[in-house]
């Protein structure tokens, strides 16, 4: 089909190409960051979401604007206007990554802010300019992550969580079993700061022209007022927003500056792809991995639910997808973009199995993002070659397996429960009482066998061996700079890194088109609008997939995110 319709699109493109070549193209295109973005674009959901809420700009959307805004020789520059939200670190890093493409190629860029925050800040620091509006700010920069603890809040309740798990590194129930964080925890948080301190430091050594020493103290003297920024060169001006028109102009012209909608009505467009031929697969495990089927929030969330109220990569969904892919003679390589915490550990086992199958038939890339963790890692394992950005959160290898015992819960509330049961363990998952001596030997040895099956696959793919590969496992969390050291990532990079390397595994040119291969939409009946209830039900949803698991290959939630 893609040949039949080719003739006509090429006519378009060059009609099209003639009208947007007459027109005057802006000398800036910008803009506003005020939310944080995927890498890739939102899957496709239901008919009548694009009515109720707006499409989520990615970071893949974004890179080929920049794109497009550099082939245009009209154009000088962009403007990035930085809004304060949590975002990862991984994804600042993605931005500076494109903003340092589009300067390499002759393009100016320039950070604008009300105010900037340690993201925002870090960000600035790739472009060539940064700019603060009058009587802004820039707010204490650097890194922090709070931990909450509930067991004894729990205990006030009658209820108790009793987990099992592969090493006190293991802590992604910390929060509902202990009282405070524990020595091995505070030392897992510290140097995954520390790792991203020294990013921080380093990109303002970089564009503040200064040493190391003097970037760490331009950092820890903050926050700055308007002036104080000015003075010790933290920004380079201070401007309203109004005037960037007369700063970006020559001596007789201000700078015309439009929005990407205004602007891409007038940017030159390269010719289109026959759409034919071999080609480079991305398919994606996003989200909490479950035993069932792929899914997403219906509405955006009133508050965010870890883990449970995160975005769904089932096995049901990603398993027939890999094995589609696999078989597809046109897919000459693939690139698995992962970026999940993990989840149920079975569902993350039948995942890498069908992936090792892609990796058996054609060169299989992994492109990490934020997080790659956990069972996030073990789908991570068959890969040639696995690529992270320095800020990327993975490792986490272990498991862990528990409940909550409720029995007090309901002593309190004078409800009386009466169990019959036939077979001697069948209430060890129980929730009345905790596990007894004989149910939590059954348990570790449950685990520990999840355990060493997990040891076996990352050495069988980092051609390590089991004691190589236990000191750095065991539940430890490390930053992709850090597990680069550690032999867990080939390469620090991101999603266009991978793709390239993809290629170059399958002895493709640099043109070959890279596409994402989605699963085929479930089909949906007939329903209301998404509403609260809507949102309530996916999570009770989540809750019930995840307690389902017999073992849980799951990450920790830390550090936080910069704003």
């Amino acid at each position: 089909m893609g040949l039949i319709f080719f003739p006509f699109r090429y006519v378009w493109w060059l009609l099209s190409s003639l009208r947007r070549s007459i027109g005057r193209a802006p000398d800036y295109v910008i803009f506003v960051l005020e939310s944080s973005l995927p890498t890739l674009p939102d899957p496709p959901g239901p008919f009548w979401q694009r009515f109720v809420s707006q499409p989520t700009l990615s970071v893949k959307e974004l890179g080929e604007r920049f794109d497009a805004i550099g082939r245009d020789p009209r154009t000088k520059g962009v403007i990035l206007h930085l809004r304060p939200v949590p975002m990862s670190m991984a994804t600042l890093q993605d931005l500076r990554e494109l903003v340092s493409k589009l300067r390499a190629g002759g393009k100016r860029v320039i950070a604008w802010a009300p105010f900037y925050t340690t993201g925002t800040y870090y960000l600035a620091c790739a472009c060539d300019e940064i700019l603060l509006m009058p009587a802004g700010l820039v707010r204490p920069l650097g890194f922090s992550s709070t931990g909450v603890f509930l067991a004894d809040a729990l205990a006030r309740l009658g209820i108790k969580a009793d987990f099992i798990q592969i090493s006190p590194y293991k802590s992604a129930a910390d929060p509902l079993t202990k009282s405070e964080m524990s020595a091995e925890v505070r030392e897992q948080v510290t140097w995954l700061l520390d790792s991203n301190h020294k990013e921080l430091v380093s990109a303002v050594a970089e564009s503040r022209r200064v040493e190391p020493d003097a970037a760490a103290e331009l950092v820890d003297a903050s926050p700055y007022t308007d002036a104080a920024a000015l003075e010790k060169h933290v920004v380079d001006g201070l401007l309203p927003e109004e005037e960037l028109p007369n700063r970006l102009g020559g001596r007789d012209a201000r700078a015309r500056i439009a929005t990407w909608d205004q602007a891409r009505r007038r940017l030159r467009t390269p010719s289109p792809a026959t759409g034919r031929g071999k080609y480079v697969a991305i398919v994606r495990v996003e989200g909490t991995i479950v035993d069932g089927r792929s899914g997403q929030l219906p509405i955006k969330p009133p508050i965010d639910l870890p883990l449970v109220g995160d975005a769904r990569a089932g096995d049901l969904t990603v398993v027939p997808l890999a094995r589609q892919i696999a078989a597809d003679k046109r897919v000459a390589a693939a690139v698995l973009y992962v970026n999940s915490r993990g989840g149920s550990a079975t569902a993350s086992e039948a995942m890498r199995q069908a992936i090792e199958l892609i990796a058996k038939r054609k060169p299989l890339v992994i492109a990490m993002g934020p997080v790659a963790g956990s069972g996030g890692y073990l789908v991570a394992t068959p890969g040639h070659w696995i690529v992270a950005r320095p800020g990327t959160l993975t490792g986490s290898i272990g498991v862990l397996t528990g409940k909550l015992v409720t029995g007090g819960l309901f002593s309190k509330l004078l409800v009386n429960r009466e169990t019959v049961a036939f077979g001697q363990h069948v209430t060890l998952e129980g929730d009345d009482d905790p596990f007894t001596d004989e149910e939590r030997k059954i348990v570790e040895g449950e685990i520990d066998r999840v355990y060493e099956l997990f040891l076996e696959a990352v050495g069988s793919s980092r051609k390590m061996t089991r004691d190589e590969v236990h000191p750095i496992a065991a539940g430890r969390v490390w930053t992709g700079s850090q597990a680069l050291q550690r032999k867990l990532v080939d390469e620090l990079g991101g999603l266009d890194a991978a793709v390239r390397k993809a290629r170059s595994l399958a002895g493709l040119a640099d043109g070959v088109p890279a596409r994402e291969v989605r699963a085929p939409r479930r089909p949906v009946p007939p329903q209301a609008m998404p509403s609260a209830a809507a949102w309530i039900g996916y999570v009770l949803e989540g809750v019930g997939l995840l307690s389902r698991a017999p073992a849980l290959a799951v990450m920790e939630f830390l550090p936080s995110d910069p704003e």
